[in-house]
């Protein structure tokens, strides 16, 4: 699709410009500004076996390596609470945060001596949903997330998790039996794999709905520059062309039709509806409000861990990628940031742009308060671009909302923004000591 190709283009020329690293000697990441709201984001980089398509700060699991580092983490998040800052939302990401669950949830329980935490999300593996971890897990973590990525064992096994974690049939299983312990119970993902056809597709999308998860998420394949060699090499080379259709299958079967099974919680993440179309429970409701891509809901937060990135203000902040260097920074008693870069205005509206349209409503009262023009006048290009496109649905004084088109481009934009932060990744991975490059890549 010509508008997918041309709105790709832009985001990934864009941000080449503001997504790039610089070093910096910040030893402490700035205080909280009165009346803002933020969530708190801690980075677990330890998996048993790396996954190829995985471009986030990860390291091989060692007892060694992990329990030294969780108590660092501690002591990080002690730090902000010395700056001031107060969180009501914490996400645990990785990695696997949940491969040494003791570690896990003193970090997490610490997290709500320190702040006024309401709910906490996790990422997690389908091998960990059984009852030893389940039963540390509910009550402190209100929305489990684990990584399936497919129902199809062949693509199982092309991506090394079959061995690892387990056939279709068990990972549904293991979902079934850890539902109930959550609010939320977020099976997240993957589509457009080079072998996968569209009946591979609504298979896995069947599964979905039979798995009995509270949400689901689909991201598209992402084939950033650090993971497109071992992509290619795995699964093989990514055809974006396919893209739109396969998106717009998952959008029908589970959105679509008079009465939807899903809804739309942002373009990518959809939730599961009370049966037969009844308005949504208490409990329904407080998984609806909790979604995987938490710069939706909190546009600022900081970040401990290493590999952890800060959003804050005009900047963007990057922790070291060496595990070395970021316990010897917490040790002396300061922050891991090792770089950051600086937002101009335009750069900041454009990325509201791209985060308010993904989470699927653009607050035109918010943007004018916040930047004091009109969202038409502060990108005059972007808003010309979404009305010829057919993307936009309502466009009033008060907000903008998404055609189904308009999802589809948006879920492209965000693709391409994400292959833009993994760049940035890639650039502080080339940091690493060559001790640590070794272990990373052998």
């Amino acid at each position: 699709m010509l508008s997918e190709r041309l709105i790709s283009l832009a985001v990934r020329e864009s941000s080449k410009n503001y997504l790039k690293l610089n070093r910096t000697t910040d030893t402490r990441v700035p205080g909280p500004r009165p009346g803002q709201r933020y969530m708190l984001y801690m980075h677990v980089p330890f998996c048993t076996k790396l996954c190829p398509y995985c471009s986030f700060n990860r390291f091989p699991f060692s007892e060694e390596r992990a329990i030294p580092y969780f108590d660092a983490l501690r002591r990080e998040m002690r730090m902000l609470a010395d700056l001031g800052y107060d969180f009501d939302s914490v996400y645990v990401g990785g990695g696997t945060p949940t491969v040494m669950i003791d570690e896990l949830c003193k970090t997490i329980d610490l997290a709500r001596e320190l702040f006024s935490i309401r709910e906490v999300s996790s990422e997690t593996n389908p091998n960990h949903l059984i009852e030893p971890i389940l039963e540390k897990l509910e009550g402190r973590v209100q929305r489990l997330s684990v990584g399936v990525q497919s129902f199809d064992d062949g693509l199982l096994k092309q991506m090394d998790r079959y061995d690892k974690y387990g056939c279709a049939d068990e990972i549904v299983e293991r979902i079934q039996y850890a539902t109930p312990h959550f609010q939320s119970m977020n099976a997240d993902m993957i589509f457009n794999f080079p072998a996968q056809t569209e009946d591979m597709l609504i298979h896995d999308i069947e599964r979905i709905v039979e798995s009995g998860c509270s949400q689901t998420t689909f991201y598209p394949l992402m084939a950033s520059p650090s993971v497109e060699r071992s992509l290619a090499r795995t699964v093989g080379k990514v055809d974006y062309d396919r893209e739109q259709r396969f998106y717009e299958i998952i959008d029908e079967l589970l959105a679509g039709g008079d009465d939807p099974l899903f809804e739309h919680s942002s373009a990518w993440t959809f939730n599961r509806r009370a049966a037969g179309g009844e308005p949504l429970g208490a409990r329904h409701q407080a998984a609806h409000d909790m979604i995987d891509e938490y710069v939706v809901q909190y546009e600022e937060y900081p970040a401990i861990g290493s590999g952890g990135i800060t959003y804050l203000g005009n900047s963007l902040y990057v922790n070291t990628f060496s595990l070395r260097e970021y316990s010897e920074a917490i040790a002396s008693g300061r922050m891991s940031i090792m770089g950051r870069t600086d937002f101009n205005i335009h750069d900041r509206m454009r990325y509201r742009f791209l985060m308010q349209l993904f989470g699927l409503r653009l607050d035109k009262l918010q943007w004018e308060r916040d930047f004091g023009l009109t969202v038409e006048n502060g990108l005059p290009v972007e808003m010309a671009f979404m009305r010829a496109a057919g993307a936009i649905v309502t466009d009033n004084p008060e907000e903008i909302t998404l055609t189904p088109k308009g999802r589809y481009l948006v879920v492209a934009m965000m693709r391409q923004f994400f292959i833009g932060v993994n760049n940035l990744r890639d650039q502080a991975r080339a940091a690493l000591p060559p001790e640590e490059r070794e272990l990373l890549f052998g």
